[in-house]
């Protein structure tokens, strides 16, 4: 049988070829003209302002670049995070120049692989259509802390594989090092680059078929791979244990149970990764203005698994080993996108939230595109691609032997396959709509705008107050940085210090004789503090207080806890008072003349106690016990919210 029946390669002719290549090249501007509106609206969020604050913190150190943040290494991360404090900070231009270029980066390399395994045949148009297309991406792109993990792996995996594909081909040396040099490169963003090697293997056993020597000469990739990946894991397992994280505690990942590791990977395939390979998920829920998760509707999902059933069905009863296609996306997916999670945050929001997060399988469209090919696509050079009637087989051999110059008849397999792929149309058609709803609808929420009117506001905030000026640093709300998971990172000291700290005085406690003291509200204005709370009104006259305790009633009995108290007063000379509350004692300097004090006091009762300490006494006016908040009644610097 001769190469050209076993695998049906596209025309030599330089036209088809170029034809093919600028088809790839206009589909990567038009992906990029697509996904780049939805980039412009984003906004750093989250673990980005902690990613920025650190670099901004730090030097350039390997303790700084070598840290384990929740089982995620990305030393090239941290370094490009420490440029960037120092480039502006929050600087948007910069984030969304680099997104871009990665993108298309990415993008391009995709091509690259395909053309490598399959050749410039049109066919390769497909699998290409479908990474450009899928929402799979685009949850990752409105993140800057997971376009720094995801996107370098999207470029350094198809990448990678090249160069392999190459150099067991032609075993020339310098196709090798680029193999290593591209797995090391994704290994400096992202931990999920540890199975590029693997995945490099899998290829070579299932569809390149080496000769003797080839496979000789490929131990030595082998040796490299392993070499590449055992220093990996020693830097990776000493940080993992060793870093100490922002809650100033370390890690020690421990798997959980069957069930939950069941359930989790079930919702993710399920929710996730058939949906959104199909053009889902059609609907999202929302994580905030400026996130969100899938959200596929229950028909679609089955249904979604059943498309995918029939596909894989298809393609294997077809296509030669692409049983083995399907697998490597099965292992790959437990792998590289379940394990990962098993480990590290699962036991901290639970299988029912991550099972339908998609930001776990932005790289996985790469791996998902490559199966497609493989499941579909006979590589170049490949003899045998389809299955086959064994005796019709031997039959157009025998004919083929006898009359070799005689034009053969397409084979059974091929005239039934040429029918089949017709089928196809509508399947990429629905995914293509699919798609666009998908990411119409993911794009249809404020995105960054809310993070970014906030931060710009409590900027310009900060210009116009006095130097000096004392702010009470609470948290950001959540919807920037959520307290709970970076702790002091959300404070509005540390993130509106970069790149520059402010000239104002910054204070987590209310504590002593303050002038005008400010706080910021919920849209990043500064506004005068109030204690809200109870109130012990000021009488006609203040209430002289000396060395014996003098007890105020409050209006109603405080249960236990810390609070502020305000106290303003009126004395002759600076003093110290002692407050009570039940058990809890605390005290705070009172000046001279007209002013107020604040102190932290932990109690509870009905009462609050105040006396004088090692100085002459004190008058005092009007008492305030409770939380500090902003003064909705005063006026707030600025006026208005930044672009609200």
């Amino acid at each position: 049988m001769t190469t050209a029946e076993a695998a049906p390669e596209v025309s030599h002719r330089p036209r088809a070829a170029d034809a093919v290549l600028a088809a790839g090249l206009a589909m990567v501007v038009a992906q990029l003209v697509w996904k780049f509106e939805l980039v412009r609206r984003t906004y750093f969020r989250q673990d980005d302002f902690h990613y920025l604050i650190r670099g901004q913190e730090s030097g350039f150190t390997w303790d700084y670049l070598m840290w384990v943040d929740v089982g995620h290494l990305l030393p090239g991360g941290f370094g490009i995070s420490w440029a960037m404090a120092r480039l502006g900070g929050y600087n948007e231009v910069l984030a969304h120049t680099m997104t871009m270029a990665l993108q298309a980066g990415a993008s391009l390399a995709l091509l690259r692989l395909l053309v490598v395994l399959f050749g410039a045949r049109p066919a390769i148009l497909v699998p290409l259509g479908f990474y450009l297309l899928t929402p799979m991406t685009v949850p990752s792109l409105s993140w800057w802390a997971a376009v720094l993990e995801t996107l370098p792996l999207q470029l350094a995996l198809p990448m990678a594989l090249s160069a392999h594909v190459l150099y067991a081909r032609d075993g020339r040396a310098r196709h090798l090092v680029a193999a290593c040099a591209w797995t090391v490169f994704g290994l400096a963003f992202f931990v999920k680059a540890a199975f590029v090697p693997v995945l490099a293997l899998v290829v070579t056993a299932c569809w390149l078929t080496p000769s003797w020597r080839g496979l000789w000469r490929l131990w030595r990739a082998w040796a490299a791979y392993a070499a590449v990946l055992a220093a990996y894991s020693w830097i990776f397992f000493t940080g993992l244990y060793g870093s100490v994280q922002i809650n100033h505690s370390t890690q020690t990942p421990t798997l959980p149970s069957l069930e939950v590791a069941g359930e989790f990977a079930w919702l993710l395939g399920s929710r996730g990764l058939v949906p959104s390979a199909l053009g889902g998920p059609w609907a999202w829920q929302p994580v905030g203005e400026d996130y969100a998760m899938a959200a596929a509707p229950e028909p679609l999902v089955w249904a979604g698994l059943a498309v995918a059933a029939a596909v894989v069905a298809v393609s294997v009863r077809h296509r030669r080993r692409a049983w083995a296609a399907w697998l490597v996306l099965l292992g790959y997916f437990l792998a590289a996108d379940v394990v990962p999670v098993l480990l590290g945050r699962i036991d901290v929001l639970g299988p029912g939230v991550l099972g339908h997060e998609l930001r776990y399988l932005a790289a996985t469209a790469t791996v998902v595109a490559v199966v497609i090919g493989l499941a579909f696509i006979p590589l170049s050079g490949e003899r045998h691609p389809w299955l086959r009637p064994r005796e019709r087989t031997l039959l157009q051999e025998t004919r083929l032997q006898e009359t070799p110059l005689r034009r053969t008849r397409p084979s059974w397999s091929r005239l039934r396959w040429s029918r089949l792929r017709w089928v196809w149309v509508p399947l990429v058609a629905t995914f293509a709509a699919g798609s666009v709803w998908s990411v119409t609808a993911y794009a249809d929420r404020p995105l960054g705008a809310p993070v970014r009117a906030y931060v710009e506001t409590a900027r310009q905030a900060l210009s116009r107050v006095p130097e000096g000026t004392v702010v009470l640093d609470t948290y950001v709300p959540p919807g920037v940085a959520a307290a709970a998971f970076f702790h002091e990172y959300a404070r509005h000291s540390r993130l509106l210090g970069v790149p520059d700290p402010w000239p104002v005085t910054w204070t987590s406690r209310l504590s002593g004789p303050l002038r005008n003291p400010m706080t910021f509200d919920a849209r990043g204005r500064l506004r005068p503090v109030a204690v809200k709370g109870l109130t012990i009104p000021q009488g006609p006259a203040c209430v002289p207080v000396g060395p014996r305790e003098v007890r105020f009633r409050l209006p109603a009995r405080l249960p236990g806890g810390e609070y502020t108290a305000q106290i303003s007063y009126l004395n002759a000379a600076e003093t110290t008072l002692s407050v009570r509350l039940g058990l809890g004692v605390a005290q705070a300097a009172a000046g001279k003349d007209l002013g107020r004090t604040f102190v932290q006091i932990a109690g509870e009762g009905g009462e609050l106690a105040l006396r004088t300490t090692g100085g002459p006494g004190a008058c005092v006016g009007e008492i305030r016990i409770g939380t500090p908040v902003p003064d909705e009644h005063a006026a707030a610097i600025p006026p208005r919210q930044v672009g609200g």
